[in-house]
Formats: structure tokens, sequence, C-alpha cells
């Protein structure tokens, strides 16, 4: 099941699909999580991951990696329905800001639209892992328990 979209329902209220991010979830606002809900999780689901990345950013990395990773969050458990705006639920993995945790959406000025995957993955297992864990780190540890997965796509632009 491993990288394939499944049922599960990815909403924001904060903003709807391929639709534009509010500033106060960017760097050019008060950079706060959005408000994320979801439904239908696969059965067997135990413990949830949720990654925001975007692909548009002009950055190719050692190794062929591309674009730019703005939220890693993992340890989230399966019976939580969502999560608040600014939720300090789960554990902080490393963005490519070099921080802990959300930062928003900040592409360069004048660079266009960019598009923001938030990815929710369901895994089904519990692995303890610790904090500050890249995206990559995240997956490899992983990718043998996903069992479901989908997106929710968001726009931002700098003029």
């Amino acid at each position: 099941m491993p990288f394939a979209l499944s049922d599960i329902e990815l909403t924001s209220p904060s903003f709807s699909a391929h639709g534009d991010i509010p500033t106060r979830h960017t760097g050019n606002g008060k950079d706060t999580s959005p408000e994320l809900n979801w439904k239908n999780l696969p059965e067997g689901t135990k413990s949830l991951a949720i990654i925001c990345h975007d692909p548009d950013a002009p950055l190719v990395s050692p190794g062929g990696t591309y674009g730019f990773v703005h939220w890693v969050l993992y340890n989230l458990p399966a019976d939580l329905p969502g999560l608040a705006e600014g939720s300090t639920e789960g554990t902080p993995g490393s963005n490519n800001f070099g921080n802990l945790g959300y930062g928003g959406p900040m592409p360069p000025a004048g660079h266009g639209d960019h598009h923001y995957y938030f990815w929710l993955l369901a895994l089904d297992a519990e692995p303890e892992m610790p904090e500050g864990l890249s995206m990559w780190q995240l997956l490899g540890r992983i990718e043998p328990h996903i069992i479901g997965m989908n997106r929710l796509i968001g726009r931002y632009r700098r003029d």
C-alpha cells in the first residue's frame, strides 16, 4: 500500500483543496500550522504522521531530493480526528528551515504560485520515534507500516 492514495479524507477549514493558504499560516504571517481534519482511516490504523512539502521550491539536494519540507509530525494517536490550528500534538520532526515543527510557506518573492502538499499517513504500528527526524528519516522508518495516505494541497505566492 505504500505511496498509493487511499480513501482517507483530509480537509481544513483554514483553506480549501487547491485554494490559497491564508497569510496567518505562512512565514509572512504568524507562521501557525493550519487546522486539519480527517476521516475514513483504514482499518488497523494505530498511529498517524503528517508531512508538508513544497515540490515547487527550486532546490535540489544531494541524493536527488527536491523541494522544501515545511512540516514533519509523527507519533500521533489513531483516535485523533484532526489537529487544531497551532496544535502541539505529536512529536515534531525537523523542517528545511532547520527548526522543529511547522514552518509555513514562504516562497521566493515573484516566484509565482507554490503548491503545498499536506500528507496524512496512516500506520499499522505505533513506532516510538525520537524528536527531530527529517522527512526522509521518518519515511525510512515508517514505509513498511503505511497502510493508507492522502493529501490536501494548498497554494501560496509572495509577490
